[in-house]
């Protein structure tokens, strides 16, 4: 499917890394440091795509598809959803990045990749100089704060977890449908042409595929699951991320309906809960951050990854 879709990272290596558990498909560019960056739901690698021409200037870009998305590979599933845990995830661009050779990394993560970013961070602390998370709160947080207001605006996360066929049928009648309302759904305008017509058709090509439409609802059974128990067990040890944190969210975005009449900076005090070192901001934007404001994003992440320690 890959090699028929538009081309967005010119000058950009194309790697597939075999983890042991997924084959991992990159695209590898830039110079400097290293920078992971890592996609979310319902789209690709092809989400950074805007904001990749800038950051290359300054780092060594790895952004991989996540297992069962876009062109990697798509792991069985299991009765506990722990194949498409953000520790599982996380796991992958370990052995990615030490495959690339290298030993400490920045990492971004947008959506269900900043998920897998910040359990990263939690697991293999030692691994990530700097993390960014961009237009998310913890699962912990979403789950344990849920409102109705939050419920409705992130319906998929109930509508997704749904046990097996449920979700896949519905969606599979007419996944093309599901994916644009979804998308357009959580831009500033509600509008599709928010996104690039060519990286449109990378996300409506994965998403054509029944087995991918259940690795994404197999990715948000994890979430209610044994993600949200992972986060559980950390909180209840007092587990924290040791690396400094930025969080961007979009003002039209998912976390401002996190916010709670007694908690003040409501996004970022959901972050101090998880670390000591904490700094964000909302930008101009609905979800889709790096696509509806690629330039406020990219200073945002070039600004924070290249801050003296």
């Amino acid at each position: 499917m890959s090699a028929l879709l538009p081309e967005l990272f010119e000058g950009f290596e194309t790697r597939r890394i075999d983890t042991g558990e997924a084959e991992i498909f990159l695209r590898l560019g830039g110079s400097g440091p290293p920078l992971l960056l890592l996609h979310g739901f319902p789209q690709t690698h092809a989400m950074w795509h805007r904001v990749a021409p800038a950051l290359a200037e300054h780092f060594t870009l790895v952004i991989p598809d996540l297992r069962g998305y876009g062109a990697s590979s798509v792991p069985p599933s299991d009765a506990a959803h722990l194949a498409y845990s953000k520790r599982a995830m996380a796991a992958d661009m370990v052995r990615v990045m030490d495959q690339l050779g290298y030993d400490r990394f920045h990492l971004a993560g947008h959506d269900r990749g900043g998920r897998a970013a910040y359990r990263l961070a939690l697991d293999h602390g030692a691994r990530v100089d700097r993390l960014a998370v961009l237009d998310i709160v913890p699962t912990y947080a979403m789950w344990h704060g849920m409102t109705t207001d939050l419920a409705m605006k992130v319906y998929h996360w109930l509508f997704l977890a749904q046990p097996e066929p449920l979700p896949e049928r519905l969606i599979g009648g007419d996944p093309a449908f599901f994916l644009e309302y979804t998308m357009k759904s959580w831009t500033k305008g509600r509008r599709l042409d928010s996104f690039d017509s060519r990286a449109l058709e990378h996300y409506r090509g994965f998403y054509a595929e029944p087995e991918r439409i259940h690795a994404t609802c197999e990715d948000y059974r994890a979430g209610q699951s044994c993600d949200l128990s992972h986060d559980e067990a950390d909180r209840q040890v007092g587990r924290r991320i040791a690396c400094p944190i930025l969080a961007v969210w979009g003002a039209g975005g998912i976390p401002d309906e996190t916010r709670q009449p007694d908690v003040e900076d409501a996004p970022l005090a959901h972050w101090r809960d998880w670390a000591d070192n904490v700094s964000g901001f909302a930008i101009d934007s609905g979800h889709f951050v790096a696509e509806e404001n690629p330039e406020a994003t990219a200073s945002a992440l070039i600004k924070f990854m290249t801050e003296a320690a």
